[in-house]
């Protein structure tokens, strides 16, 4: 696909989406450039927003969908990797806090939410934010978002409880969120890693790297798709957990549904969710750079293998380490990774699996719904009145 041309492409129904994932390395570049020129800003509102209480500020990363899925992504390797004495990271779906905001959020609690939104334009984007203003009684606003015009974007221009920082060409326009999704979670990644600069500098230029490895390497992805196959399911390990739930709606989406699919922990698959897998079934593990972690990765990764109850057992790992020794998709030669970074090259070969499988199935990448029923921009959602 990614050398196919554009004529080819747009009569697949697929330049659009083909294009945007293709570009996410050099994104992820210009999304570190964005970050350093926001750096002074995001700290001087980080560091008011501390000013608000006493304890640690609570950080709510919050968004619906793949945007919800930054959060899910990002937050369990800022837990170690960020401010803990300062910050309390929590993922929150925005369609969570906006149908039961009792449920999530705690108004005596000093809280930024940080909203991920490609658009902007969501309902339960915006929803959330009016929400969290009324019932939170210390509440400030992180915006990342790629759309300047967006009404999110707009209407924190001038509100002094709000920062916004835009990553424009992230903005996907396919119906399937890619760029936005890892430029959205990068950003936020940064921000709160306690790393220094020169470090992040360095693993954003290697990720970039990888992700141009992942372009040359689209053969070995589609070699996995050869087989009589109709379920995918993916799992990972701590931010890994949240990875996997953005790769299978990824083939959900792009499929429309043709495709079943699951997600899971490696070690919460077990517990019934197993019952998905059969001789039709691809099983995509995550291997977490963590030693101790890996552990888990690796045993489930084997004990499907060994179980022989799937079609294919595949591994998407990092060479720095102990790995599976079946089928896998491994990057090799690069310095170890933390999880919260090698999450994007990670992405980018699941895009390029549901890319792939979407014309596999005869369906077209940029408008996978040919019914409209769902769309790029939720529709049909009524939110109703709230008082604190």
């Amino acid at each position: 696909m990614f050398k196919f041309d554009v004529a080819e492409l747009t009569k697949m129904g697929a330049q659009i989406t083909t294009a945007e994932i293709a570009q996410q390395p050099e994104l992820w570049r210009d999304a570190f450039n964005i970050y350093k020129n926001n750096l002074e800003g995001v700290e001087k509102f980080l560091a008011e927003a501390r000013a608000m209480g006493e304890g640690r500020l609570s950080i709510v990363f919050t968004g619906a969908g793949t945007s919800d899925y930054v959060g899910d992504t990002c937050a369990p390797y800022l837990r170690h990797a960020g401010n803990t004495a300062l910050y309390d990271f929590k993922p929150v779906a925005s369609t969570d806090i906006v149908s039961a905001p009792r449920d999530f959020l705690d108004p005596e609690e000093p809280t930024v939410l940080v909203s991920f939104a490609r658009s902007g334009n969501s309902p339960e984007s915006l929803a959330a934010v009016q929400i969290a203003r009324k019932f939170v009684k210390n509440v400030k606003f992180l915006n990342i978002t790629c759309a300047p015009e967006g009404t999110l974007a707009v209407e924190a221009e001038n509100d002094p409880d709000s920062y916004t920082i835009l990553i424009p060409r992230a903005n996907d326009k396919g119906f399937a969120m890619t760029g936005s999704y890892s430029c959205m979670t990068l950003i936020s990644t940064l921000i709160f890693d306690e790393s220094s600069l020169e470090q992040k500098a360095a693993w954003v230029e290697q990720i970039a790297k990888m992700g141009e490895e992942v372009v040359e390497r689209e053969q070995e992805a589609a070699d996995y798709l050869a087989g009589d196959f109709n379920r995918v399911t993916y799992l990972g390990s701590g931010s890994f957990g949240g990875l996997a739930q953005e790769s299978q709606l990824k083939i959900l989406e792009l499929a429309h549904g043709l495709v079943a699919t699951s997600f899971d922990t490696s070690m919460g698959y077990r517990h019934g969710p197993k019952s998905f897998v059969d001789d039709k079934t691809l099983v995509f593990v995550y291997v977490n750079n963590d030693e101790y972690t890996r552990q888990y990765d690796l045993d489930i990764l084997r004990e499907i293998g060994g179980d022989g109850i799937a079609a294919r057992t595949i591994a998407v790992q990092q060479d720095c380490g102990e790995t599976y020794e079946g089928d896998s998709f491994t990057f090799k030669g690069y310095p170890e990774l933390p999880e919260g970074y090698l999450a994007l090259p990670f992405v980018m070969f699941a895009q390029t699996v549901s890319l792939l499988n979407s014309v596999r199935v005869g369906n077209t990448p940029d408008t996978p719904s040919p019914t409209g029923t769902v769309n790029r921009v939720v529709k049909g959602v009524t939110i109703h009145p709230f008082t604190a």
